[in-house]
């Protein structure tokens, strides 16, 4: 089972929050379903997905999430895709 550990570095939690949301169709589109999402602090959020396509997820997050990552004022994204051991 592939999962996928992100870490996102944004202006604000609230308008990233909001625009996460918005975002979780094409997600779902592109092989990613939500597991978890945590608030490290206002500028810092961590998310747990699941990972249905693996290629079609690493080509949302080197492509399309990037129009995501704009309107949710994200400045930084770090990605881990894991295996369970």
């Amino acid at each position: 089972m592939t999962q996928l550990i992100a870490h996102y570095t944004v202006a604000g939690y609230a308008a990233f929050k909001t625009a996460f949301d918005a975002d979780a169709e094409d997600r779902g589109n592109n092989g990613l379903s939500l597991l978890q999402l945590w608030r490290e602090s206002d500028q810092s959020a961590w998310a747990l997905f699941q990972v249905g396509d693996a290629v079609a997820a690493r080509a949302y997050l080197e492509g399309a999430a990037g129009v995501f990552n704009s309107q949710a004022g994200v400045s930084a994204t770090e990605f881990h895709f894991v295996e369970t051991a």
